[in-house]
């Protein structure tokens, strides 16, 4: 009796146990979620959140770009997300004269907006649960059967969906590891402009040494305008458009908060895996995460010692060294909050409980032993997957040269047609030079030169490319260099990739000798055929099981105590969620205790001039000694507050949610977490957990004040 009672307990951490965990499916919030959620202090009924015939909070939000969430807060389709979100888009309307990035800019009017090329916003249509529709296609089929299977009705569901129509995109999405299935319908806009940024210095204020960290002091935000055609219509950019008309859009409330006040935040939460088993987690720990953060450090490192030298190179690599830079601390921070909180070892106990339950059960009791050996055969790769990754095609000039493998297969057919070679080598030509343009080869030559050298040493010998160190060593194995500096000198010198004579001649006489010989394509040939050849099939093999592992696993979870099925939510898979909980203060370690919210006096005090993470403008500064705050001052604080924190439970793609207070109105946008809670994609803490927001109210006097930019305010609906 006590053994069951000790496994009852531990299955109980499989299931949400905490007000402030969870990222809840809108149409399925249920009663018992929303009466928890009326209980913290939500003021809206349930079709206010979400409803398919009424205009809804669902209506404002959207998909920004590919990864990050946006929110409408205008009848003329004016929108908000982070600084960050918006800054690949803000760095390819700078130049060195027009400096966005550097210097902010703020349209004057509609007609100064400016086209986001490649940029689009998805509104949620509607979610519809096509489970039924899903598995019965699927049977028992597993592996890659079934994955073959699903792809082939995820097809049918999305073509019937979207009828081909270019301004729809649809995406069947799989819930609680295949046991269940939605397809979520948007509506793409894909005529987005900017309307306003602030300067980096107070879009990245702090940059990487304060990323992930609380107290924060950032003005995480950007300002964009969504356009329809003149009949309302999705469409693409056209001088002739017209402002957005939404269905709803979010007020906006300057009036301020307290601790322990409601908060809501709808999104896109990217990924999550909380139903990961210790299996998992101990591959994270002991390989991939320092893996990835160690091949990181070093690609980070020799770009930003291109990117010191100057403004044209900082903007040429801004977007992709933001990228890489972010989840670096990241999976820093991860690896060391799993490790310092055993998520190994209390995953194990909750898979004690579920092997106990599941003995004299056929289709779950050797869930674990089959795990078990799974990842054992996949392990002694797991390394070169992520060096070949964050590595060897972490040199940019590498991933480039991949793409010319399909080049490589057509030529080597003796039926290939000639305009077949055109069209591909058209394709190559388009891919080089958006790799020049993209990238800066001082600063690429030296991440190849390290992952080489890097590889040579992490990853087993038995692994190598054959023959490709041996010759390595041969050809360039001098006195007065590193071996691995001069061979990548000779690959950026002599690749037709970087000369423009020798592509020309290529594209003027495609030719097989041409191409193998190119000392870009011979990495290729080296390093990634031999991943394909020997390993990617161990991967694929690796992945399908662990799929079909874990739908039995969420099943078995589900069977085991079905009373509590209604206190679990879906991983994140980048569809629309709900979370809720407070905006709340933390202590994170003895005797010390963090405010909820910071202000402008902590921007001050962190300002150095000059300094490339904590410098600010000047007219920053006048207004402040002025205490030119306007309407944004909070009356507790006298100062305006620039950020805050929420219990809620986000992770990455809720970058510029919206977070709203119990009445619906816009309190600020969600951009980070806490540093002491980054183990937040595989374990939620219910007393570390922390979401950073920057304060709305900091946003507005950004555009009023420091911008100039009054008119943009004017458009909002304030509360007072």
């Amino acid at each position: 009796m006590k053994k069951l009672l000790v496994s009852f307990v531990f299955v109980l951490t499989l299931f949400r146990s905490y007000a402030d965990e969870g990222m809840w499916l809108p149409l399925l919030l249920g009663d018992q979620v929303y009466k928890d959620m009326l209980k913290r202090g939500l003021k809206l009924k349930p079709e206010q959140l979400y409803s398919i015939n009424k205009a809804s909070i669902k209506d404002a939000i959207v998909i920004f770009g590919g990864g990050c969430t946006g929110e409408i807060v205008s009848d003329q389709g004016l929108l908000f997300t982070n600084h960050h979100c918006g800054y690949g888009a803000i760095a390819a309307a700078s130049t060195v004269e027009a400096n966005y990035l550097r210097d902010g800019f703020w349209a004057s009017d509609k007609t100064k907006e400016i086209a986001s090329k490649n940029l689009s916003v998805s509104f949620l249509n509607r979610i519809e649960d096509v489970t039924d529709k899903v598995l019965p296609a699927l049977g028992n089929a597993n592996g890659a059967e079934r994955g073959q299977k699903l792809q082939a009705i995820t097809a049918e569901l999305v073509k019937a969906a979207t009828g081909g129509d270019e301004f729809k995109n649809a995406v069947v999405a799989s819930m609680f590891k295949g046991n269940q299935y939605f397809l979520f319908v948007y509506d793409v806009y894909k005529d987005v402009r900017l309307v306003g940024t602030p300067p980096e210095s107070i879009g990245k204020f702090g940059g990487d040494t304060d990323n992930w960290e609380w107290p924060r002091h950032t003005g995480d935000f950007s300002v964009f305008r969504v356009y329809m055609s003149k009949d309302g219509k999705p469409a693409n950019y056209n001088a002739d458009n017209v402002p957005f008309k939404p269905k709803h859009f979010l007020p906006v409330s300057i009036k301020g908060f307290k601790d322990g006040d409601y908060s809501m935040i709808f999104g896109y939460p990217g990924s999550t895996n909380r139903y990961e088993t210790s299996f998992g987690v101990k591959l994270s720990t002991d390989i991939n995460n320092p893996t990835l953060v160690k091949l990181r450090d070093m690609r980070l490192k020799y770009m930003f010692e291109e990117m010191k030298k100057s403004e044209a190179t900082k903007l040429q690599l801004a977007s992709e060294y933001a990228s890489i830079a972010n989840y670096w601390k990241f999976y820093d921070g991860e690896t060391k909050q799993l490790l310092k909180f055993d998520t190994y070892g209390e995953k194990q106990k909750a898979e004690a409980a579920f092997i106990s339950w599941a003995k004299g059960k056929p289709e779950y009791e050797n869930i674990f032993a089959d795990y078990e050996k799974n990842y054992q055969e996949w392990r002694p790769y797991a390394a070169h997957r992520q060096y070949m990754i964050e590595g060897i095609t972490g040199c940019r000039l590498i991933g480039a040269a991949a793409a010319w493998q399909n080049l490589e297969a057509l030529l080597k057919r003796k039926d290939y047609k000639p305009e077949e070679v055109e069209r591909m080598v058209k394709a190559a030509d388009a891919g080089r030079k958006n790799y020049l343009a993209n990238n800066n080869l001082k600063a690429d030559q030296n991440i190849l030169a390290a992952a080489v050298m890097m590889f040579y040493s992490d990853i087993d010998k038995s692994q190598h490319p054959e023959g490709f160190y041996d010759n390595l060593f041969k050809q360039f194995n001098s006195i007065e260099a590193s071996p691995y500096k001069a061979f990548a000198a000779d690959v950026f010198s002599n690749s037709m990739m970087t000369d423009n004579s020798k592509w020309a001649a290529f594209m003027a006489k495609p030719n097989l000798d041409a191409l193998m010989n190119d000392p870009a394509y011979k990495v290729v040939s080296a390093f990634i055929k031999n991943f394909n050849n020997k390993y990617a099939a161990k991967f694929a093999a690796f992945s399908a099981k662990n799929n079909d592992l874990g739908r039995l696993y969420m099943k078995g979870i589900m069977e085991m105590n079905p009373d509590k099925v209604k206190m679990m939510y879906p991983d994140a898979n980048f569809t629309m969620r709900i979370s809720y909980g407070n905006i709340k203060s933390y202590q994170p370690r003895d005797a010390v205790k963090y405010d909820f919210v910071c202000t402008m006096n902590g921007v001050m005090a962190k300002y150095k001039p000059g300094d490339y993470e904590f410098d600010l403008p000047a007219k920053f500064i006048d207004l402040w000694k002025n205490k030119d705050y306007g309407q944004y001052a909070d009356p507790v604080y006298k100062d305006v507050v620039v950020s805050f924190i929420t219990t809620n439970d986000i992770t990455g793609g809720n970058s510029g949610s919206p977070v709203i207070d119990a009445n619906g109105n816009l309190l600020g946008l969600a951009f980070d977490g806490n540093y002491e809670a980054l183990s937040h994609k595989l374990a939620f803490d219910k007393d570390l957990n922390r979401t950073i927001c920057v304060d709305v109210r900091y946003v507005l006097w950004c555009i009023e004040k420091l911008g100039g930019a009054k008119h943009i305010v004017d458009e909002l609906k304030l509360v007072k």
